[in-house]
């Protein structure tokens, strides 16, 4: 017996060994390898910066649920290891970047903001700005640049039907942990798909998950953007149905509350509850007395980005 274990350790030991030799010597790099892969022989929701780092995800590969999109209680567990790691919360940002890191508007006046994350999805966006067109109002909506790249005459229709366009990532990364560099590639590469698609260059950025580092704003302020989150969450991405939806806007809704929806999710996802609900919270906004307006509206800001040339 102990004859048979000291062989193993001999091939495990032999095994490593080389292993190493090999590494060392680059004639094995599996990073590499996966880089080489031609891009029409990977998915397609791999066609993204193959440099990602933990954190970001890909959209959809077959076979495999979607972290970033369906299962939301990983994000949500990840947030709270992140923010005991990191213990800058939105309050501090707030007072450290005003007018670059916002979650609400003004609180005078009694305008919301409507806005959408996540999209464009072919099963629920189509159908979020039926109704928004139905009742004549204008939100904004967050888009996803591998999702528009997918679905770009989703992405057309939300300007052409005076929606404003804002820059949700590439692939659904979450931004606080991810170097500033790859954060910055998942900006310029959403911005680069959308800006054809929109006629400007979106100002507006949401983090997803709301999670974002100082370092990255500091970034977005250099480079003419705004992140935005909110201080309304609808909770919509649970799929609960539409009557706790509203209950969940109306806990903490007051004037200049920027509202948190979603028009797209991971496969599988239950979005029909948030579609049940947006009539009936746009006459509840309307019967207390609230004005639904655009992000830009709200904030005072253009949708635009000044691009140097």
């Amino acid at each position: 017996m102990q004859r048979n274990n000291h062989g193993v350790r001999s091939i495990r030991k032999t095994v490593l060994i080389l292993l190493a030799v090999m590494l060392l010597s680059g004639s094995f790099d599996p990073v590499q390898r996966l880089h080489a892969a031609p891009l029409d022989k990977l998915p397609a929701s791999l066609h993204i910066q193959l440099q990602n780092e933990p954190g970001s995800l890909p959209l959809s590969i077959p076979g495999v649920s979607e972290p970033s999109f369906q299962s939301r209680e990983t994000g949500q567990q990840k947030k709270k290891k992140i923010s005991r790691r990191d213990a800058t919360s939105w309050v501090d940002l707030q007072q450290r970047y005003p007018g670059t890191f916002v979650i609400g508007g003004p609180r005078k006046e009694r305008k919301v903001a409507l806005t959408f994350d996540d999209v464009p999805d072919p099963r629920y966006t189509s159908k979020v700005l039926d109704i928004l067109a139905r009742h004549k109002v204008r939100a904004t909506f967050f888009v996803v640049g591998s999702r528009a790249a997918s679905y770009p005459s989703i992405v057309r229709r939300i300007g052409r039907e005076g929606h404003v366009i804002g820059n949700h990532s590439y692939n659904h990364a979450v931004f606080s942990r991810i170097s500033l560099f790859a954060f910055q590639q998942q900006i310029r590469n959403t911005d680069a798909i959308l800006r054809p698609l929109a006629g400007y260059s979106p100002r507006l950025i949401r983090p997803p998950y709301g999670e974002v580092l100082p370092g990255q704003i500091e970034w977005m302020k250099q480079n003419g953007y705004i992140a935005v989150n909110w201080d309304v969450d609808s909770v919509d991405w649970r799929g609960i149905d539409s009557s706790t939806i509203l209950f969940n806007i109306k806990k903490t809704l007051q004037p200049g509350s920027i509202i948190l929806q979603h028009a797209g999710g991971g496969i599988g996802q239950d979005l029909s509850g948030t579609l049940e609900a947006l009539p009936k919270l746009i006459k509840l906004l309307r019967s207390k007395g609230y004005q639904m307006v655009t992000l830009p509206e709200l904030l005072g800001e253009p949708a635009a980005r000044s691009v140097k040339p």
